[in-house]
């Protein structure tokens, strides 16, 4: 049975103040359970902060991004090692803000996943369409690129053994438009043939989760379809009830 999870990227969002209050309201929750992983991705700076609040607690947490670099004179950069020296399991690789307002190629995007595996991170693979590209039915082709810049890299789909992927419609994301549950469930099931074409046991095996207005309102309905195994949460992620709410839409 593939995982389930319900993942809070907070963005550009918060301060020392806000992840005490959050992350102690999320703990006060007492229905974490290994069914669904819950993960929450601040931003750098608050990364040991939630290590000290979470660490004993069933939830999980990671980072919005990391350099391909390991080391060495790239200021402002943040390595896969110091991510796991924060405790961190997972980051996100690839998101579509990334892409579009920091010019991350689906190249470096790919040696970004490569630095996580290495470290021993579990990276959630971002994809995506823009709206134009959407309506132009290029929807496929533009998966399809993201995914092959990674799956070309050594260890192909074996890469995937222990990796998730996130569908985010760019559409979708911070505008209060949501694609339907049977539009997102087609792009991940075509998401998971391109995998199987390669090995349908890892296909089977990695989580695919959906990402583009993620609200309490059409999480159950989003969660219920067969290739949708949970959410990359936004807006609803800064405010513990409607995380929580979400949460309880994929025990559903």
């Amino acid at each position: 049975m593939r995982p389930r999870i319900v993942a809070g990227n907070w963005k550009m969002q918060g301060s020392q103040a806000f992840v005490l209050e959050l992350l102690t309201a999320l703990q006060s929750y007492d229905g974490w359970n290994d069914e669904v992983e819950a993960i929450v991705f601040p931003p750098f700076p608050y990364l040991l902060s939630t290590q000290d609040l979470l660490e004993k607690t069933p939830i999980a947490w990671g980072a919005q991004t990391l350099s391909e670099f390991s080391n060495g004179a790239y200021t402002g950069e943040v390595s896969a090692s110091m991510l796991t020296d924060c405790g961190c399991e997972y980051v996100l690789v690839g998101h579509s803000e990334r892409r579009q307002l920091f010019g991350e190629s689906s190249a470096q995007v790919a040696a970004k996943f490569v630095a996580a595996k290495q470290a021993g991170l579990i990276p959630i693979l971002c994809v995506g369409e823009t709206l134009a590209e959407r309506e132009a039915d290029r929807t496929l082709s533009v998966v399809t690129e993201q995914l092959q810049a990674v799956l070309a890299q050594p260890g192909g789909i074996e890469l995937f053994e222990t990796a998730v992927i996130a569908y985010e419609p760019v559409w979708a994301i911070g505008t209060g438009l949501t694609a339907t549950p049977a539009q997102a469930q087609s792009v991940h099931h075509e998401i998971r043939h391109l995998l199987a074409i390669q090995d349908s046991t890892i296909a089977q095996q990695c989580p695919i989760l959906y990402g583009g207005s993620v609200k309490p309102s059409n999480a159950t309905e989003l969660f219920k379809e067969s290739d949708i195994d949970g959410g990359l949460i936004g807006g609803a992620a800064l405010k513990a009830e409607d995380f929580i709410a979400i949460y309880r839409g994929a025990l559903a």
